[in-house]
């Protein structure tokens, strides 16, 4: 446990680093997530007000930032996952630091790109961020969920019920892990002060 606090304590403050507004002064846009619609400092409006490549360097960056503790915990420090529910708290804490930043008052963004860098850094562990992989893809082609808001709290309920009755071999930190980001991120969105359109369904073989 010793172990996975200061992993988790790295994971947080590296993900209070907020590389879209980090990005967007980098390439000249060090405005533009204050005048997006939500200002919500993600990568989504990376791409959008600060430009393609502000964007994928958002991404890359955001992924890392919750990719880096997690695979060091699990590959340097020879836990015994099974039996290590520290791992649990080293999943989650990049996503916390990203939503709940100390550099910027508490005040960040959604966690959607570092969720999936926390997950990926659990591989060869592939079942988690395929997982959640999937059902985004699910509710973005199959069944359709719009407006955003509505589709990103659908995804992450159904993926952390996915993980939780599977009949996979998953360390039970595990099974944590995706419950506390999927907390973490519906809190988010909870909190957010976006404005919330009504929520529409469409089936991918009914066409309109």
């Amino acid at each position: 446990m010793p172990y996975a606090v200061i992993y988790a304590l790295i994971g947080y403050l590296s993900g209070s680093v907020l590389y879209a507004e980090v990005f967007c002064g980098i390439f000249g846009r060090k405005n533009a997530i204050e005048q997006s619609r939500d200002a919500n400092p993600g990568t989504a409006n990376a791409f959008l007000y600060g430009g393609f490549w502000c964007g994928i360097c958002t991404l890359i960056f955001d992924m890392a930032k919750g990719f880096v503790p997690v695979y060091a915990y699990v590959h340097m420090t020879q836990m015994n996952l099974a039996e290590s529910n520290g791992l649990a708290l080293v999943l989650a804490a990049p996503v916390a630091g990203h939503i709940f930043p100390v550099w910027r008052h508490f005040k960040g963004g959604k966690g959607i790109a570092v969720s999936f860098g926390s997950l990926l850094g659990l591989i060869p562990m592939w079942y988690p961020v395929l997982s959640l992989a999937g059902c985004f893809l699910f509710f973005s082609l199959v069944i359709q969920i719009s407006p955003n808001f509505y589709r990103t709290v659908a995804v992450y309920i159904v993926n952390w019920l996915i993980i939780v009755f599977s009949e996979t071999n998953l360390p039970k930190a595990v099974h944590i892990g995706v419950g506390l980001i999927s907390l973490l991120i519906l809190l988010k969105m909870h909190m957010s002060q976006e404005e919330r359109e009504k929520m529409t369904f469409q089936l991918l073989w009914i066409k309109r």
